[in-house]
């Protein structure tokens, strides 16, 4: 669907949805690729910094798409 056409509510409820499952999931991987490379120890430090850059932004991420979907709710966590 092109960025011109018009979408109602429920559209782009569910975009948001889809967006925020989809941050969750990535947030998850790097999560987990950052744990994986952490407990190599001599593994790679770039790499583990890296997946932990990206864990914090998918996370930041979040927290943006939960505010938009349910306002106020969020905004006591740190």
């Amino acid at each position: 669907m092109p960025m011109t056409d018009v979408v109602d509510a429920d559209e782009l409820l569910r975009r948001i949805q889809r967006a925020r499952a989809c941050a969750a999931q990535e947030e998850r991987t790097w999560r987990a690729r950052g744990e994986e490379l952490g407990r190599e120890g001599s593994g790679d430090p770039a790499a583990a910094r890296d997946a932990e850059v990206r864990e914090v932004a998918y996370g930041v991420v979040l927290r943006v798409l939960d505010e938009i979907l349910t306002p106020g709710r969020h905004s006591a966590r740190g």
